[in-house]
């Protein structure tokens, strides 16, 4: 388990950044903003778990504390850290430190891999000496350069029309901060997108876009241009599952999205992801979300509708 260690007191880079996201994310909830890539996350108390699919992104925690479990590893982070996700990661999401004295606050900025890149070579920072495969899901801490960035980011959202040219060259400073911080040798090799991690990437890609196909390794490792032993170990370096593991998770979030969202019965929800057998989709759901499908949705439906 990786936990985040405890704020320092009183800091105020972090005071200054609590208070712009109470502004700007006023009410429970996520919310969009006017700067590209920029969302602000608010919860006034702890959240029940959310399964959900995480994009390459930034995270970090003004006030609060959140945890997020991939695989059978745990990430616990608040104030003071940062997460960054270099992949797409099915991960369950759960705000566990919230009140609405003292509010989840969040700062997400959505990544975009080739730019870390660019800017790495730009700047000619150092190439990291170790070359192996990292997990594409890390902490690291915050330090003040990049909070203040942050904070100036989040403060743009005050004055609209200085958005197209000023977030721009903020974003550009905080990426820096990130490839230059204490975090950055993990940031690094992302940024330089080896043929493996490529490889990995585009598998991911494509069981994104194919995930009620039957899965054949043979043929998924034939696309990324890796021996199928090969893919296995590096896309479970960088997720912490294997490929099959990956897609069944994709299959059942959509499942769930689709009973939910659009009220399908269990047994169509479950053939219209690739599952053939609807006592094996039952048994893998249940597994994952804690209870069969009709009781999970029921359930769910019921917390929405309790939710002001």
């Amino acid at each position: 388990m990786t936990t985040a260690r405890p704020a320092p007191a009183l800091n105020p880079h972090l005071s200054a950044l609590a208070t712009l996201l109470k502004r700007h994310a006023p009410t429970d909830g996520i919310h969009a903003t006017a700067i590209p890539r920029l969302v602000l996350i608010r919860a006034s108390e702890p959240t029940t778990p959310l399964h959900a699919l995480h994009a390459p992104a930034l995270c970090i925690v003004a006030q609060g504390r959140k945890q997020v479990l991939l695989a059978d590893e745990s990430y616990v982070y608040g104030p003071d850290q940062c997460l960054v996700a270099s992949v797409d990661l099915p991960v369950t999401g759960q705000v566990v430190e919230a009140s609405s004295a003292t509010p989840y606050l969040c700062f997400r900025l959505d990544l975009e891999p080739g730019q870390l890149g660019d800017l790495m070579m730009e700047a000619q920072l150092e190439t990291p000496a170790s070359r192996g495969m990292v997990r594409g899901l890390a902490l690291g801490p915050v330090g003040a350069p990049l909070l203040d960035a942050t904070a100036r980011l989040v403060r743009l959202l005050d004055t609209p029309r200085d958005i197209p040219v000023l977030a721009p060259l903020v974003i550009r400073e905080i990426l820096y901060r990130l490839l230059s911080g204490e975090n950055s040798e993990r940031l690094r090799r992302i940024a330089l997108a080896d043929s493996r991690l490529e490889s990995v990437t585009r598998a991911i890609h494509w069981l994104k876009a194919h995930y009620t196909a039957p899965l054949r390794i043979e043929r998924l490792a034939r696309t990324v241009h890796m021996s199928p032993s090969a893919l296995h170990h590096h896309f479970k370096s960088v997720t912490a599952m294997s490929p099959l593991q990956y897609q069944k998770q994709l299959r059942l979030q959509e499942a769930r999205r689709l009973m939910l969202a659009q009220a399908m019965d269990a047994a169509m929800a479950g053939h219209s992801v690739g599952y053939e057998s609807p006592s094996q989709f039952s048994r893998e759901y249940s597994r994952l979300f804690g209870a069969p499908p009709s009781r999970d949705i029921a359930r769910l439906r019921e917390s929405l509708a309790t939710t002001p």
